[in-house]
């Protein structure tokens, strides 16, 4: 008999290994019999036995099945708004047990509408009448279907964006079954370009904020007043997707986004933007503006398809609310992207304090907001710099720690930004650290 077929032979049998492992059967079974597959993949393969026993690896693999998918991570990355680590962090708020008043209204004892949760909170910050969608995708979708299908749409070519994964404006628009009438060119866009578009089958004109690109040089476009009198003019709305959706002024903090607040005011008639960008909520998508053309947005069939649940409901509110209080340090993305580099500095020479066996250093560096939003701007920070270790195996030990701490490389040394970091989380990542150096 060869040395191959000894060694097949000699692998224990599903039984024999499942019985020593503690869980549910079918599942410890088949865990098994895949545990049992691979290494006779190896030995087929001509590569040598794990030295783990068959059982310990079953049972690390019951361990990973019972771990959840979605888990927290330490964002030191100096990212506010890390698209890949779920946008703006959710602000703690109180999940109502059991059943809720989802649709029910307890002040008459009869049906209510889920839109009462979120829609007094939107137009006291807007002014306007506003509703939730699951995304700002299907915000546009919404507005398009609703008020231009089968006609057409005026938009800027220089606005014809794609707004992540392959979703582009001009694709959504033929889902939609709205028409597309490009006007202007790349980067210059003027009035009676619009003017000179507007014929008996316009039914909406649309400027798009163009929040994750920017172009400079020779550029123009109209003022957003001027375009609101020209649609005034025709009896065209105009809708406006602002997509970052800053509802609070940050330009004191270096941060340069139209509020929706100004869109409304100056005239645009529907306005909408994603909830966990720069508000900081959780990912939902926001249209506000006139009473009339959301009552036609909320009775559209594609209304119900695209509706939140009672989950993003209660999260929403509470970041709607805490902006209204201005409670703005109580809405993690806004408390991270309103800390000064000085309170930052000061968080990572205390931390240092606490790592006398790693080799670290400060320096200055900047934070970026993410998520698609100001892609020219940043803020002022304090990195902490891992100065002596192998950046690439730093970053893969941290990444692989539990929790997970996900940092950045930049020239070929690991940093680490505190904006990004909750201050409860700072034991944690000293813990993570210090294990480096052993």
């Amino acid at each position: 008999m060869s040395e191959l077929n000894q060694a097949l032979r000699a692998l224990p049998s599903v039984d024999e290994i499942a019985s020593k492992v503690e869980g549910p059967r079918s599942l410890v079974v088949a865990l098994t019999r895949a545990e049992l597959a691979g290494r006779r993949e190896l030995l087929l393969g001509g590569i040598p036995l794990p030295e783990e026993p068959p059982e310990e690896a079953v049972r690390r693999r019951l361990a990973s099945e019972q771990r959840p998918s979605l888990r927290r991570v330490i964002n030191a990355t100096g990212v506010v708004l890390h698209t890949n680590l779920g946008r703006a962090p959710l602000a703690d708020f109180e999940v109502p047990d059991g059943y809720s008043n989802l649709e029910y209204d307890l002040a008459t004892g009869r049906r209510g509408k889920r839109d009462v949760h979120a829609s007094a909170l939107l137009e006291r910050l807007t002014g306007r009448p506003g509703i939730l969608v699951n995304n700002n995708a299907a915000a546009i979708f919404l507005a398009l279907h609703e008020l231009a299908a089968g006609y057409e749409v005026i938009v800027s070519r220089g606005e014809l964006i794609e707004i992540g994964e392959g979703f582009r404006i001009p694709d959504i628009m033929a889902r939609s079954g709205a028409i597309l009438r490009e006007v202007g060119s790349t980067n210059k866009t003027n009035l009676d370009d619009y003017r000179a578009a507007i014929n008996e089958r316009t039914r909406l004109i649309l400027r798009v904020h163009p929040s994750n690109f920017h172009i400079t040089g020779f550029t123009g476009k109209p003022a957003l007043r001027e375009l609101a009198q020209l649609a005034r003019e025709h009896a065209v709305p105009l809708y406006e997707d602002l997509g970052s959706g800053c509802l609070v002024d940050l330009r004191e903090f270096g941060i340069e986004e139209p509020l929706v607040s100004e869109s409304l005011r100056a005239g645009v008639n529907v306005v909408s933007f994603s909830g966990d960008k720069l508000l900081g909520g959780p990912q939902a998508g926001i249209l506000a503006g006139d009473g009339e053309l959301i009552e036609r947005l909320r009775r559209n069939p594609m209304f119900r398809a695209f509706r939140v649940d009672k989950l993003i409901y209660r999260a929403m509110e509470t970041t709607l609310r805490r902006t209204v209080l201005q409670q703005l340090d109580r809405i993690p993305a806004m408390r991270m992207i309103r800390q000064s580099a000085v309170e930052i500095r000061g968080r990572a020479e205390r931390l240092r304090s606490s790592l006398p066996g790693v080799a670290t250093e400060l320096a200055e560096g900047r934070s970026l907001v993410g998520g698609g939003s100001t892609p020219d701007q940043s803020i002022s920070t304090w990195l902490i710099v891992l100065s002596e270790h192998n950046a690439l195996d730093a970053e893969q030990v941290l990444r692989n720690g539990d929790p997970p701490v996900i940092a950045r490389i930049v020239e070929d040394r690991l940093v680490l930004d505190l904006r990004t970091v909750f201050p409860e989380e700072e034991e944690t990542l000293v813990t993570a650290l210090q294990a480096l150096s052993r």
